[in-house]
């Protein structure tokens, strides 16, 4: 007998290799023949070491071309014709939009959307932003409508602004939170809260653009340091020169001379990191989908320090019992956070540990592959082994 087929889609293949590998492989460990499909990059490579079928699509991530765009919707349309799978999964919005309406030009029987994060789009004050909002709402309704369709969010406020702009139908809205993480990849370090001498070492672990707020963190790190706090600010990510509100490598180079950051750079093996450092920070004002550096941190015990912004509100939901929340876009109110941390070492357990017991019922690989495998089952794919 053939094995239905499922396709993964995403806007990189650096996406699908380190958010999405534990679907795939749960979905071909129960029998599916699962096809991932990106833009052309390092990853795929490795996908395909795994034992995958990763093929290149022609997306490019910046292009507004309405002709390049309507030929990829047409190139992945002719794709599923030829592939015939079960079910298309997409992520981000734009993999989610142009997969979903390729999906169904192509009759595929089930589709997944999956919005991770509200993009440069909604997120953006650029007037080219704002003239493209309207259009983008009016072309993900399309896309998400009609029956065996769902939309699959990461954060309640996500939820809000689907249900108010109507973009998709209530019935079709399904709330994940995030895509997991594996908790016995990710565990705490012993670490005492008598050991005050050693410097605090804080952690942001981003992509570099400016709505990550690393011109805040870069901030509190003058601050502080003005103040004669020897406290490391790390920060790990490679600058993304697909979006317009990247921060640039000299720009970063140039915090570096000055003495206000460590930066790593790319960094692979994020528990290793994570067992060096006190405290994870993300102060952004991006709309995020659920940030997967906060759970990370969340899983390792560590306290986190975030803003009050839709999808971080979601990881940190009480102030100063499973983290601490500050406003957006407010260096000194991270500042204040991170001195607190500094001066309280007792303080940092105490949140850590609330933390990773939040991230224990919530956010654990198995809980949310469980909840996707019966959205398919809901869809009318085969009936879900207990993960």
């Amino acid at each position: 007998m053939q094995k239905q087929k499922v396709v993964l889609l995403a806007n990189t293949d650096w996406y699908l290799f380190n958010f999405r590998l534990p679907l795939a492989k749960m979905l071909r460990e129960r029998g599916f023949e699962v096809i991932l499909l990106s833009p052309d990059g390092s990853y795929g490579p490795r996908l395909r070491e795994l034992g995958f079928c990763w093929e290149v699509m022609p997306m490019e991530r910046r292009s507004l071309n309405p002709w390049r765009e309507f030929g990829l919707v047409m190139w992945l349309a002719r794709f599923f014709m030829r592939e015939r799978p079960l079910l298309v999964h997409g992520f981000t919005i734009k993999g989610a939009v142009y997969g979903s309406i390729a999906a169904r030009l192509a009759n595929v029987p089930i589709r997944v959307n999956a919005i991770d994060g509200m993009g440069y789009v909604f997120t953006s004050d650029q007037l080219r932003a704002r003239m493209l909002r309207p259009v983008v709402r009016y072309v993900m309704r399309s896309a998400f409508s009609g029956e065996r369709s769902v939309v699959v969010l990461q954060n309640s406020d996500d939820v809000a602004l689907f249900k108010q702009s109507r973009i998709a139908a209530d019935c079709s809205l399904r709330l994940i939170k995030g895509a997991g993480v594996n908790l016995t990849r990710y565990r705490p370090h012993e670490r005492s809260a008598q050991q005050t001498s050693s410097p605090l070492r804080i952690l942001l672990a981003a992509r570099l653009i400016r709505e990550k707020g690393i011109g805040e963190y870069v901030e509190a790190s003058r601050m502080l340091k003005g103040e004669g706090r020897s406290v490391t600010f790390l920060l790990a990510g490679s600058p993304d020169e697909g979006n317009p509100a990247a921060i640039s490598r000299s720009q970063i180079e140039e915090w570096v001379r000055e003495g206000l950051l460590v930066w790593l750079g790319h960094v692979s093996d994020m528990p290793k990191l994570l067992s060096g450092v006190d405290a994870v920070v993300l102060p952004s004002y991006y709309r995020e989908g659920l940030p997967t550096t906060l759970i990370e941190g969340a899983a390792c015990a560590l306290p986190l320090i975030t803003t009050d912004a839709p999808g971080c509100r979601e990881v940190v939901s009480r102030n100063g019992d499973d983290g601490i929340l500050i406003p957006a876009r407010d260096a000194k109110a991270l500042a204040n956070a991170i001195r607190m941390l500094d001066d309280d070492r007792a303080l940092g357990v105490k949140l850590g540990l609330a933390a990773r017991k939040k991230a224990l019922s919530e956010f654990d690989e198995s809980i949310v592959l469980g909840k996707m495998l019966a959205i398919y089952h809901e869809l009318g794919a085969p009936s879900p082994v207990t993960v």
